[in-house]
């Protein structure tokens, strides 16, 4: 069985350093590197378009012309597969999801970036090792540098609890304040009461898509209840008493809470109903929050928050830089990596609303002054848990997606639906 597991403790911060390059520093090299094009695919998010931003300056100081292709998510990984079996790969540079990795870097894949780290002096050690051990290194090899974070967490409405009318009516019915549970239950219960008000608010809005959507969303509720995929001795507990009680509340939360398009929704879906002020809460990704307060897109700017799954464990997940292994222009490619994941560059990005996945950024006054939900976001990312690192992981996030609709739509129990996933892990890697 060959799986990762992830250490949460945090790295030191240090300033990283902008490097030459690590195709040599003569002039000849430098000069010949100045007429290079790379070419790159990348997800179609917020963090892409910040990035996308600053090519024209990327060009102008190195002379390297960057063509960016964006994607849909959904067809990412299949394109991705085809360059990557290919002899001559049409992308220097890729952005990796972090339940590829194992698949990538088991397949021979990705490019070795220790030898460019070690010539240019470039510093990973501002990255969080939850980050680092996620899209960064597998088994002690460098293959990725981490992008941005998507960890999710609980974004909720601050206006709700300071109603006035429903304090009293949550007062009078429960005998306690109106506020945050202290564990999920209560948080389901709450947003099922919130609901039974029979206002134009949902207590949530969920995104049962499968299989992505809907199996990220339910890994927050796996890890708060104590579940996992796998225990230390690696012996599959994804059917355990933990992980039913885990789906039995998250169909209960998605039937007797949620509106009744989320079985089917989607990111777009649910952001839109939670941007429009249809529902209290939200478990979805953090760099969520910049869009939300932002009037343009959303009627709830100024009234969202974000905390940690009540009394749980967020889901961690994040996306990392990597150079195919059969990449045309590797040394270009790495020297935009290294200048996209500078110390200066990593910090504009995350004042200009990105989801910075490096300690010193995370910290910085400026940037906290700016956004003080990264602040609890930081605090979040110690303990966050992912999807196992294995060969087989989008299988596996396939077959556990179907198997959380199956449960969604009544046609299978909780138990029955893990049973089955369970089964159908072992003859996964």
């Amino acid at each position: 069985m060959k799986k990762k597991i992830v250490a949460m403790t945090l790295v030191g911060t240090m300033t990283m350093s902008l490097f030459a390059g690590c195709g040599g520093n003569n002039d000849q090299q430098q000069e010949a590197s100045s007429s290079d094009t790379i070419n790159i695919l990348m997800e179609d998010v917020a963090d892409t378009q910040i990035v996308q931003k600053h090519i024209d300056e990327f060009e102008e100081e190195t002379g390297i012309h960057v063509n960016i292709e964006t994607i849909g998510y959904s067809s990412m990984h299949e394109k991705l597969l085809t360059q990557m079996i290919s002899n001559t790969n049409a992308y220097d540079v890729v952005v990796v999801d972090c339940y590829w990795v194992g698949e990538f870097t088991e397949a021979g894949w990705l490019e070795d970036l220790g030898p460019y780290i070690e010539e240019s002096e470039f510093d990973t050690s501002p990255y969080l090792d939850s980050m680092m051990n996620m899209v960064g290194e597998v088994d002690g090899t460098t293959y990725m540098i981490p992008f941005y974070n998507y960890m999710m967490s609980l974004i909720y409405r601050t206006d709700i609890f300071e109603n006035e009318e429903m304090q009293t009516a949550y007062e009078n019915e429960f005998g306690k304040p109106f506020e945050m549970p202290a564990n999920l239950e209560e948080y389901v219960e709450l947003c099922k009461w919130i609901t039974s008000q029979q206002t134009e608010i949902s207590g949530v809005v969920m995104q049962g898509a499968r299989p992505d959507p809907t199996v990220v969303e339910w890994c927050n509720y796996l890890f708060s209840c104590g579940g996992d995929f796998y225990d230390e001795n690696g012996e599959i507990v994804i059917n355990s008493e933990k992980a039913v009680k885990a789906l039995d509340l998250y169909v209960d939360n998605m039937i007797n809470a949620a509106p009744e398009g989320s079985k089917s929704f989607g990111f777009d879906e649910a952001f839109n109903v939670f941007a429009q002020g249809d529902a209290f809460s939200y478990i979805t990704y953090n760099w969520m929050i910049p869009r939300l307060n932002n009037a343009d897109e959303s009627s709830v700017s100024g009234l969202v928050d974000i905390v940690p799954i009540p009394d749980g464990i967020s889901l961690n997940a994040g996306w990392g830089w990597g150079i195919p292994a059969n990449a045309a222009n590797k040394d270009a490619a790495w020297k935009f990596i290294s200048w996209i994941e500078s110390a200066e560059m990593t910090k504009t990005r995350a004042l200009e609303g990105g989801s910075p996945t490096r300690e010193d950024v995370m910290q910085d006054e400026e940037v906290l002054e700016a956004y003080p939900y990264l602040g609890t976001v930081y605090d979040i990312m110690k303990t966050a848990k992912m999807i196992p690192i294995m060969e087989d992981a989008t299988q596996l996030v396939e077959v556990l997606g179907r198997e959380i609709s199956l449960t969604v739509t009544g046609d299978k129990s909780s138990q029955e639906a893990l049973d089955t996933v369970a089964e159908e892990m072992k003859d996964m890697s």
